[in-house]
């Protein structure tokens, strides 16, 4: 199963406005886009409390500038929730109150619902209690409304587009990785055909790469094929030298101890790509990890991180989506 978090996170800090264009185009039109926009990520944790931290769902702050001016700044929380949830639309109330309480400013509560369940779509938190009557409502978008538009958003210039059809080809492909490896291949390969530049490319293949994960067995055929496609191309996503890597660890893997041989393929890209002092730190981390299945995960994404750091939001939903797969 995808980590959906880490992938949403990113996708929504690298294609902010493209996602509210496709998404929530009301919106989009009311902001003032020559302003640019400013991420409060931080400043949302400070009024999330420790004890909800382990479990939230993916959340973005954003300061924008509206078109029609009657304000200098206002804020745009989203919040991409994969799984249905029952006390969602009251945390939705909760955050909205608090945002609009610290800063003293509007605020615009924004629902993007990636769940599966067809007819799941709150959009209300009520409350009543002795005459006092309250009720929030907000915007939302469900993604499964996209299912049936594959052929738009594949064509789409908008690269959010894109996400959105990769989101939606995960949850499908699910328990197919032969069908999963297709649609991975097909979205990669549109990428290079829309005439987007190498830093594009580059950008979404990362996130694609992320959200359709596949099975090992998988990977090394989808790094070959790669392989021809960046030769016709001549636009390396990653480099030969980094392939042979991961080549390296999945074969490792596969014939001296699954465990320890994904490690070292994990530490040999981690080192090709970063040096082995920026690396050992995270190792050290990595070699604690008990699963195969989060190392596998981990192997996969080390070839498109930007820092060694940023694989731990990777291990930290995986483990948590593996905890929970124990419990059902």
């Amino acid at each position: 199963m995808a980590v959906f978090d880490s992938p949403w996170k990113e996708s929504l800090d690298a294609y902010f406005e493209p996602f509210l264009q496709l998404c929530f185009p009301a919106v989009h039109r009311e902001i003032d886009w020559t302003h640019g926009y400013e991420s409060l990520d931080k400043e949302l944790q400070k009024i999330s409390p420790a004890s909800e931290t382990g479990h939230r769902v993916v959340d973005k702050l954003m300061k924008v500038c509206r078109t029609s001016g009657e304000e200098e700044w206002i804020l745009v929380h989203v919040e991409v929730q994969s799984q249905a949830e029952t006390i969602f639309p009251e945390r939705m109330f909760v955050y909205h109150y608090r945002l609009r309480d610290r800063y003293n400013r509007k605020v615009a509560s924004l629902a993007v619902l990636g769940d599966e369940e067809a007819n799941w779509r709150p959009d209300c938190y009520r409350d009543e209690l002795l005459g006092c009557w309250l009720e929030f409502r907000f915007p939302i978008v469900k993604l499964l409304d996209y299912a049936n538009r594959t052929e738009e958003l594949e064509v789409s210039d908008n690269p959010f587009a894109i996400f959105v059809l990769a989101h939606l080809k995960s949850q499908e492909t699910m328990n197919d990785s032969s069908s999963r490896y297709v649609w991975k291949f097909r979205l990669v390969k549109g990428l290079y055909e829309k005439g987007w530049n190498k830093a594009q490319v580059r950008c979404l293949f990362r996130l694609i790469d992320w959200i359709l994960d596949l099975p090992l067995e998988w990977e090394e055929q989808f790094s070959e094929q790669m392989s021809l496609l960046e030769e016709e191309k001549q636009m390396p996503y990653v480099t030969s030298i980094e392939r042979l890597a991961l080549k390296k660890g999945l074969e490792q893997g596969l014939e001296q101890g699954l465990e320890q041989g994904l490690l070292d393929g994990i530490e040999s890209v981690l080192e090709i790509r970063f040096g082995a002092a920026a690396t050992a730190s995270t190792m050290t981390k990595i070699r604690k990890l008990p699963s195969a299945e989060i190392l596998g995960t981990i192997l996969q994404a080390a070839k498109t991180i930007d820092r060694p750091e940023d694989l731990e939001d990777l291990w930290t939903g995986k483990s948590e989506e593996l905890r929970r797969k124990d419990r059902e």
